[in-house]
């Protein structure tokens, strides 16, 4: 008897998280579908620089559009489903926030959906965020903590978080969400505060820029590495009942101390070149995020590997690298 293959539907298949689980699932033999929406220009870079681009079945389809998803479930015949697929800069979300509502909160009731007329019997995982803890109702954050999201963003993404309790608890789907903290790699957008520093340090050591403006430097994030974080998102999908998880590296940083260890790390002087701009200051800011991971740990066997050093002394080599190129 001939052994079939696993199908994986990635929604955002061409955003970090779904460049990284696409390699992830790929290596594990499983055959890999990816939604892809026509919006933008060249979506596919990071698929290229993980060298899968040429692996990966896309399916054209929309998180707006509940009869692409429908087609999507049905064609790639998915035994899991992983919604990755979100508006997902914050700061856009106030620009935007219809638009943000639309696709991380009713989209994934779309996928949902999609799931249960199709076949029921597949797994989903949810993209959750940190970003719902907002102004936190507890020191570290845990699965239990209350959510007090503030920003377009977060709000929409609580209303897709409770979709997927709602859908595992009526309708018996193994619906999974993970909570995930701050999560960055050489292939996060240069719109993140991350990669936004570790590229501009790349440009200042190469002479292409002289500084590197910011907001708010004294908030802290839980960060940890996306390679790392995609497999407890396989993991959630591996267990015989469904639940969500927190994934997180338990480890706090202030913006400021990211920033010494890019600028450190490319022998340059942070004071010497950051700018504080009142741009680039929230409406409503997120102070601290600090993720308990114990429950990932204890059930899923998972924990992160990379810490803060090595993930962005990684991005500002891959920044360097790419400019010189």
């Amino acid at each position: 008897m001939t052994h079939t293959p696993k199908a994986g539907l990635i929604t955002g298949i061409t955003g970090q998280d779904g460049a990284y689980l696409a390699k992830l699932l790929l290596e594990k033999g499983y055959e890999v579908y990816g939604l892809l929406a026509r919006r933008s220009t060249d979506t596919l870079w990071r698929l290229r620089e993980l060298g899968i681009a040429d692996e990966v079945r896309f399916i054209d389809g929309d998180l707006s559009d509940l009869s692409s998803l429908i087609r999507a479930v049905e064609s790639s015949r998915a035994d899991e489903v992983y919604n990755l697929g979100a508006q997902s800069f914050v700061g856009t979300s106030w620009q935007q926030p219809l638009l943000t509502a639309d696709v991380d909160g009713v989209g994934v009731l779309r996928v949902l959906e999609a799931v249960r007329i199709v076949n029921s019997k597949a797994r989903f995982y949810q993209a959750s965020t940190s970003e719902m803890f907002g102004l936190i109702q507890a020191d570290r954050q845990d699965e239990s903590t209350p959510f007090y999201p503030r920003s377009p963003y977060g709000v929409a993404k609580v209303m897709g978080h409770w979709a997927t309790v709602n859908y595992r608890e009526s309708f018996g789907l193994h619906a999974s969400s993970g909570i995930l903290f701050n999560h960055e790699s050489p292939l996060r957008g240069i719109e993140f505060v991350t990669r936004k520093v570790t590229h501009a340090v790349a440009s200042i050591k190469l002479g292409l820029q002289k500084e590197l403006r910011l907001g708010n430097i004294d908030s802290q994030r839980d960060w940890g590495f996306a390679g790392d974080y995609v497999e407890a998102m396989w993991l959630m999908l591996q267990q015989d009942k469904a639940d969500d998880y927190v994934v997180a590296t338990g480890v706090t940083s202030t913006v400021r101390q990211m920033c010494n260890i890019a600028f450190e790390y490319a022998g340059l002087d942070l004071e010497e070149h950051l700018v504080i701009d009142e741009r680039f200051i929230r409406p409503a800011e997120v102070d601290i995020l600090l993720g308990n991971p114990a429950k990932a740990k204890q059930k899923l066997g998972w924990s992160a590997r990379t810490d803060l050093k090595q993930l962005i002394e990684m991005m500002v080599e891959a920044d360097l690298r790419r400019l010189k190129s």
